[in-house]
């Protein structure tokens, strides 16, 4: 009995380092990552640079200037984690955009536990109306800025690109500007959010986004921050990134929005990572992600 007691410990006290091994494998991978952005070349890094307040909170973003000279395209990145987690810190998969002569500027944006819906809708507006509005101290080119995201930031990045009428949405900004973008690269990206709020594809994340209430006023809201509703001519192009298997962000939320795209003639491309879920992507299939959004955006004339 001692000998099993004496062994079922020694289990337990390997399993808990292996996973401190991991974890600590994780954190350098993260570091190193971090530190390969940082010093990609010589970009002038700029860290938490407030681009709005709201009841007292500061929001904050990261400008990665690019160091040549003249005008540079100029990619916005908003981090994913369904509205109610994440931070700009962990969305690093912009690192192909810097070799494409870009500058980046990383933002962040309240989550559900600061501010419900749309909370999150009006902070992306903002940040992009502080990249329009100092675009000329950063040499950001504002007629070639492209929006990315993953999942909700995904979402996020179609909403700020694709409303037809934002008004309702910037009353926080401290400046309002004209905001037409280059092109949007949505990764997986929620465009229908009432779909994700009732019925058999309800999730857990886009409720507590809502507070837990599903009335007739938070029904429209979702309404009114769903990109599936926002299609229509003169749109900027669209390239959709989505996983074959993804059930977290259903992948019929891609195939519907390509198709009402296509529908009415705005550039649009769907590309569909073969047996893929939700991320995780292989390095071959992120090798072939980045060539086809560098082709995406050599065909818009971002990029030569």
């Amino acid at each position: 009995m001692m000998l099993k007691k004496k062994s079922y410990r020694f289990y337990i006290i390997a399993a808990i380092i292996s996973l401190a091994i991991t974890l600590l494998n994780w954190e350098q991978a993260f570091a190193n990552t971090t530190l390969q952005v940082k010093q990609q070349k010589n970009y002038a890094l700029e860290r938490n640079i407030t681009y709005e307040t709201v009841n007292s909170h500061q929001l904050t973003l990261d400008v990665y200037k690019n160091p040549k000279s003249g005008l540079r395209p100029t990619l916005m990145v908003i981090h994913g984690g369904g509205w109610i987690k994440g931070k700009k810190e962990d969305e690093l998969f912009f690192k192909p955009y810097f070799d494409w002569g870009f500058s980046v500027v990383n933002i962040e944006y309240r989550l559900a536990n600061v501010a419900l819906a749309p909370a999150a809708v009006e902070d992306a507006v903002c940040a992009l109306n502080w990249v329009m509005s100092n675009a000329s101290k950063y040499n950001f080119d504002t007629k070639k800025i492209v929006l990315t995201g993953f999942s909700a930031g995904g979402h996020l990045a179609l909403t700020t690109g694709m409303m037809p009428d934002v008004t309702k949405f910037n009353q926080n900004c401290p400046e309002s500007q004209q905001t037409k973008v280059a092109a949007i690269v949505n990764w997986s990206g929620i465009t229908d959010v009432n779909d994700l709020l009732v019925g058999r594809n309800q999730k857990y994340f886009a409720v507590q986004w809502f507070g837990n209430r599903n009335s007739p006023r938070e029904m429209e809201i979702a309404r009114n921050v769903s990109p599936i509703n926002f299609v229509r001519r003169n749109l900027p192009p669209i390239l959709t990134i989505h996983g074959e298997k993804d059930n977290f962000v259903p992948y019929g939320h891609a195939i519907r929005l390509h198709q009402a795209l296509r529908h009415v003639g705005t550039v649009n491309q769907l590309f569909t990572v073969k047996g893929a879920e939700h991320g995780g992507f292989s390095k071959v299939q992120k090798k072939q992600i980045y060539a086809t959004i560098k082709t995406f955006l050599i065909k818009q004339g971002v990029i030569k």
